[in-house]
């Protein structure tokens, strides 16, 4: 499940491997992606933390740059967290 590795994360490291840190939901609009992972983060009782990926984009040279560094800061400062980036298809086109 998504949860084990969040919530059991010495099974992995008992083996010598570390837990996993991320999923990738994948689907088209209004399949459940994002109830999914607010679930995911209420059963792991973790922070759920939503950015739309153009709120990320700016017109000025490195401020899309900050917004990122700061989502991921303000994600540590929540942990545990889960950290869903929602549209992310429309600034990662590739």
């Amino acid at each position: 499940t998504v949860q084990y590795p969040v919530e059991h994360p010495e099974k992995f490291e008992k083996f010598g491997m570390s837990p996993s840190k991320g999923v990738l939901f994948y689907g088209p609009p209004g399949c459940g992606k994002t109830l999914l992972a607010k679930a995911i983060a209420n059963e792991c009782q973790a922070n759920f933390i939503s950015v739309k990926g153009p709120e990320l984009l700016t017109m000025w040279f490195g401020e899309s740059e900050a917004n990122v560094r700061e989502i991921f800061d303000k994600a540590r400062q929540s942990a545990p967290c889960v950290l869903f980036f929602d549209e992310l298809d429309s600034i990662a086109t590739q």
